[in-house]
């Protein structure tokens, strides 16, 4: 087992609530255990640039409530070619990495992945995504927070929309993925829940709300993740107000305050836990992983898993959604 000495942590990919507390556990705990701990300043691409510095506990003061991430972060294309790899490998030698922590979502996870394939170089992956759409993980550090922020947001349109009798239809972020969407959409009582997973035609919904409105329920919300079958809200919008014209119909986009705020305690906490467990796993010699949570337990899944493998939503979700709305 070869023994780590130096490490460096990253970000990489969508920001997501939570990361800076990620990066102060990484921080401390391999201080602590007597480690030199690098930062890279725009994931992989300050790799490329050797954009790399040493960072002390001090460094990671004050961070763990704080939104966005102190190492900022980019898209990197050039990484995801093989000559850009080496460079970003021979970067890290100059300081004598031996280590590395990634904090991201599967794009991060893919270029940590060949990297360590081609350079020896364990590396170790924590789920930084308010999407929570990576496998082996329970939940990825940004969702909570994500969720709370439209909750919030929905729990004050449903007020507005009551006091003047409308439709509201609002689109969350979740590209690839419906669960911002799925547990916001329950949170607030929303009728209808629209996800790229479980496809919903328009016209069902139509004809609900026409019902709807002949028994005087006036006031619905529709939540809808903007990858959904479907389209997004607008697209959403016009083929109902289309059909149902003196519906009073209102769009509203949350878009990336989603991805901003402080986060919340479950955020604080589960990235903690796993940016500590992330330097455990370092120097127990275990590499190629992603530090999860599951049954509130640390769970470790192999990259190229976690890369491959999408959480799915159970079905029984849409049924729960469809009785509690009626």
């Amino acid at each position: 087992m070869k023994k780590v000495n130096n490490i460096a942590v990253l970000t990489s990919g969508g920001d997501a609530p939570g990361m800076n507390a990620a990066v102060r556990a990484v921080v401390r705990t391999g201080i602590y255990n007597q480690l030199n701990v690098f930062g890279v300043m725009y994931g992989y691409r300050g790799m490329l640039k050797n954009e790399i510095f040493p960072l002390e506990s001090k460094s990671v003061a004050n961070i763990i409530q704080r939104g966005g991430t102190i190492l900022k972060t980019a898209r990197c294309k050039e990484f995801y070619e093989a000559e850009g790899r080496k460079k970003a490998y021979e970067n890290l030698k100059k300081h004598n990495i031996d280590g590395l922590v990634v904090i991201g979502g599967d794009g991060s996870f893919n270029g940590a992945y060949k990297l360590s394939q081609e350079y020896d170089i364990p590396c170790i992956g924590l789920p930084g995504t308010i999407d929570k759409d990576i496998a082996g993980s329970d939940f990825t550090i940004g969702f909570d927070t994500a969720v709370n922020t439209a909750v919030d947001a929905i729990d004050k349109i449903r007020d507005t929309a009551d006091a003047h009798d409308r439709l509201f239809i609002i689109e969350v972020m979740g590209r690839d993925a419906g669960y911002i969407a799925l547990h916001s959409g329950i949170s607030t009582g929303a009728e209808h829940i629209m996800t790229p997973e479980h496809i919903i035609d328009v016209q069902d919904i139509i004809l609900e709300l026409q019902a709807n409105e002949r028994r005087k329920k006036l006031v619905n919300i529709i939540v809808v993740a903007e990858g959904s079958a479907a389209g997004g809200a607008e697209a959403v919008a016009r083929q109902i107000k289309e059909q149902c014209p003196q519906l009073d119909t209102r769009v509203t986009i949350l878009g990336h305050i989603q991805r901003g705020g402080s986060p919340t305690c479950q955020d604080r906490i589960l990235a903690s836990r796993m940016g500590y467990a992330a330097v455990e796993a370092l120097l127990n010699g275990t590499s190629n992983v992603m530090v999860g949570i599951v049954n509130n337990k640390i769970h470790y899944t192999p990259l190229e898993q976690a890369i491959k493998a999408k959480e799915h939503i159970d079905p029984e979700w849409f049924k729960i959604v469809k009785i509690l709305a009626s």
